[in-house]
């Protein structure tokens, strides 16, 4: 059982004032970070970088997210509570914490076995227990659409067809798309069946592998 300690209490209100500082002012967004211990999703190798603003390997090719990026992809989300939400890539588990935390209720897919597994068993020791699926992401989950948000944290070469499928009238799909290196942030919006797309900052995030992403 991880410690949760004052310590790392407040090493997570320094990273919300950071956050602060670099522009995210969505306050409940600030109030996820400030609550979902990333420490937790550390091995103990590199437990003491938890609370820095960068991104780390967890294994499998894969990383837990820059602290900064998970919080701009949620506050560009705009979660209402009872949002029904696909995320693309489960990864660690933390951005599908953050979700949680915001209310939204999470629909969380993994590409790679291991890691679904992984997360599968760890994260509802912390408390928070999204639906997990095992599969191809790309392809999004469509027994379970639509949803009001999808979220991908993975770059994608393409806007996925599949996902926009899955959008609900008035629904939000926040995706990093662009080549293997770096992604352009696209928020699309479906407003009578049509697509209306926003760009927005640069990323690099692992590739998006499946049918519709990279082979």
């Amino acid at each position: 059982m991880f410690e949760d300690n004052y310590r790392q209490r407040g090493l997570r209100n320094k990273l919300v004032k950071k956050l602060l500082e670099k522009g995210i002012c969505d306050q409940r967004v600030l109030a996820a970070i400030g609550k979902v211990p990333r420490h937790a999703f550390f091995d103990d190798a590199l437990l003491g970088h938890a609370y820095e603003d960068k991104a780390f390997p967890i294994g499998e090719g894969q990383t837990i997210s820059q602290p900064y990026t998970v919080a701009f992809q949620t506050e560009k989300l705009k979660i209402q509570p009872g949002d029904k939400l696909l995320e693309i890539g489960t990864g660690s588990g933390y951005q599908a914490a953050i979700l949680l935390e915001m209310g939204a209720k999470v629909y969380t897919i993994e590409y790679n076995r291991k890691l679904y597994e992984r997360t599968r068993d760890f994260l509802p020791t912390l408390g928070y227990e999204p639906y997990f699926f095992y599969g191809d992401g790309s392809k999004g989950i469509p027994a379970k659409a639509p949803y009001n948000k999808i979220i991908v944290t993975a770059g994608a070469p393409v806007i996925p067809t599949a996902l926009t499928d899955q959008l609900a009238e008035g629904g939000i799909l926040l995706i990093p798309v662009g080549d293997r290196e770096r992604q352009k942030m696209l928020r699309i919006t479906k407003v009578k069946n049509e697509l209306k797309k926003e760009e927005f900052d640069s990323f690099a995030f692992v590739p998006l592998l499946g049918d519709q992403g990279w082979k």
